[in-house]
């Protein structure tokens, strides 16, 4: 049976330039998977992905800075 799971094993992960280092709430993305965007917890690198499609990308960034503004 084919799987049409996502493999991230390779993904370059980088941090969120906001996050602090003390334990706050960090967030980090990997930019090398073409048309989609995978965002994940730092604390939690083995738990779950949220897949954005690229285009979804700043409108979902301009959307947390309203809601956390």
């Amino acid at each position: 049976m084919a799987s049409n799971a996502l493999d991230l094993t390779a993904a370059v992960w980088r941090k969120s330039s906001y996050s602090n280092g003390s334990g706050g709430e960090c967030v980090e993305v990997a930019s090398d998977i073409p048309g989609l965007v995978p965002v994940r917890d730092s604390k939690r690198p083995d738990g779950p992905v949220l897949l954005l499609a690229a285009t979804a990308w700043a409108p979902f960034v301009a959307s947390v800075k309203t809601t956390c503004a």
